[in-house]
């Protein structure tokens, strides 16, 4: 069949094959490339961030329009993870398959996590730091900078439940861009395959915890140099209390919703 209709892609057990062992090398790289790899995932994910704002400062869209072209902008961030090579702390939940297989083990996966998930944090605000000092926020008079205040406020405004199940909601669908971008042979596959489910998870509203290591900081800048009026809630215990709720859910999302349930329908033995 796949002959016939030019179905060139791999299918989901293979799929599955590739998380699995992507999973071990992943799991295994040296510190220092560990690291890098983790810093560039931050900035990529935070420049998707930043063009998502771009779109969310234009008060002449209806709320449809601002959230979907949001979404298709804030892909580009995960775009630049898969196909310019970073690693990044919610696509990485996939290593419970391996875990699961018992290709690594506990202390690799769990090093793995809180390494990434650090390094995207320095990435993520080091290009805060970047678009602060840039002034971009002062564009279109000021509409961005408020915007980001506006972002930041409602993220840190969260109550701990709504944050978790909206960080489970985001990652099964960042989770499952990754899964089916690995199906893809070429960057266009790979592209088509990523921009639907993050446009989705933007649009509806859901909880990236690396991206919001990139819009609470930026508004704390905003709001320590008096850009704009800023929430008392944009705060490091706003931050801290977004992040915590957030990364759990995620981590529920990527690794249970997604990387144990297609071990197990896969990957388990008999």
């Amino acid at each position: 069949m796949a002959d016939i209709f030019g179905f060139d892609a791999f299918s989901p057990k293979q799929i599955a094959e590739k998380v699995d062992n992507i999973g071990v090398v992943k799991a295994r790289l040296p510190l220092v490339s560990m690291v890098m790899l983790g810093v560039l995932a931050g900035a990529f994910i935070g420049l998707g961030g930043l063009y998502f704002t771009l779109v969310k400062s234009d008060a002449s869209l209806g709320f449809a329009s601002q959230q979907v072209l949001g979404g298709l902008t804030f892909s580009l961030g995960l775009l630049l993870v898969i196909v310019a090579g970073a690693e990044l702390f919610t696509g990485n939940n996939l290593l419970a398959m391996a875990w699961a297989d018992k290709k690594i083990t506990t202390l690799e996966l769990l090093r793995n996590w809180l390494i990434v998930s650090l390094a995207n944090l320095v990435g993520a605000v080091g290009l805060a730091f970047l678009v602060f000092f840039s002034d971009h926020a002062a564009m279109n008079d000021g509409a961005i900078a408020a915007m980001y205040a506006q972002i930041a406020a409602a993220k840190c405004e969260l109550p701990f439940w709504t944050a978790f199940f909206r960080g489970v909601l985001c990652n099964v669908l960042v989770c499952m861009a990754v899964w089916m971008a690995l199906a893809g042979r070429s960057v266009i596959d790979k592209a088509v395959a990523i921009v639907f489910p993050i446009s989705a998870f933007v649009a509806a509203g859901f909880e990236h915890s690396v991206a919001n290591m990139y819009f609470i900081p930026l508004a704390m800048l905003l709001k320590v140099s008096g850009t704009v009026d800023v929430a008392d809630s944009v705060s490091m215990l706003g931050f801290v209390g977004n992040l915590v709720p957030v990364i759990l859910g995620n981590l529920v999302g990527g690794s249970v919703l997604v990387g144990l349930v297609y071990h197990i329908i896969y990957l388990r033995k008999q």
